[in-house]
């Protein structure tokens, strides 16, 4: 559709994707240093309860006004920040080790055992992602580390299919044929040539599956099965402030909701561009 466009529209059009890129990237960029110095810059512990304080309105005192329990909202979505975008990295870190295994092993084995993986994971595609994350919770109990493993578990899959389709054409190369008439095995063939092949594609669909997975965990925390208090995770925080909604405090509810929608926001659209360069180069 782009190439129809007139020349001086196509301008634009790229013109304004690249400012859309380079403001989303600041904006994470801000994020992510939040994450780093916040409990630093924070003026007040993220549990410091204060009483005289109950849902304050935003002052110079408190920046973003404070919750029902008097702590100050500016200081918990800074020390917040951390907890929640470090979730997804492992979430989806732990989810790339298994769902790359498989994929690979898949492509590389072929015959039954491909058939085999397939059918393993086409049974978890099958069962619903958040029935499946709540029957591990329930299995092995709630909290972050038991959210995060239960949906890389449920990520693994998705990123085996994906990464079984990139290493089905990386096999057909030639360099493949070369490794093995040099005596290589399959493991140190898939190590030194697939899988860093198949990096630049791999990290392209990761970048993009951040911004899901940082709203697939801060669901489970809004649930309860997450973060658990005293923690200012951004999901808990969206839960906590609920109680305040019908009084019409909207505040404690908003704050932490409006940055998830952001950060998810500027992961889209910074991800999506990054992807395509990685593609391109790879």
């Amino acid at each position: 559709m782009t190439a129809l466009l007139p020349p001086r529209l196509r301008s634009r059009k790229r013109r304004g994707s690249a400012v859309g890129f380079w403001v989303a990237s600041g904006f994470l960029a801000l994020v992510v240093l939040a994450a780093l110095v916040g409990p630093l810059l924070a003026p007040y512990a993220s549990d410091e309860i204060d009483f005289a304080a109950i849902w304050a309105p935003p002052s110079a005192q408190h920046l973003l006004g404070t919750d029902q329990l008097g702590r100050d909202l500016f200081s918990r979505l800074l020390i917040g920040t951390g907890e929640t975008l470090l979730g997804p990295v492992l979430l989806l870190a732990l989810a790339t080790v298994i769902g790359v295994a498989i994929g690979v092993l898949a492509a590389w084995r072929g015959g039954w055992v491909d058939t085999l993986l397939a059918r393993v994971t086409d049974v978890m595609f099958a069962f619903p992602g958040l029935l499946f994350v709540v029957l591990v919770i329930a299995v092995f109990g709630k909290g972050p580390a038991t959210a995060v493993v239960a949906l890389a578990l449920a990520y693994a899959p998705v990123i085996a299919k994906y990464t079984r389709s990139l290493a089905l054409s990386e096999m057909a190369r030639p360099y493949i044929d070369a490794y093995r008439v040099q005596g290589q095995g399959g493991l140190s063939i898939c190590l030194r040539g697939v899988v860093p092949n198949l990096l630049p594609a791999l990290v392209g669909y990761l970048v993009v599956l951040f911004g899901e997975a940082l709203m697939s965990l801060a669901t489970l925390s809004f649930l309860g099965f997450g973060a658990q208090p005293p923690s200012s995770e951004w999901g808990l925080m969206v839960q906590e402030g609920q109680a305040g909604i019908i009084q019409g405090h909207f505040l404690p509810t908003l704050v932490p909701g409006a940055a998830i929608a952001l950060v998810v926001i500027a992961v889209n659209v910074a991800g999506v561009r990054v992807a395509d360069r990685l593609l391109a180069k790879g």
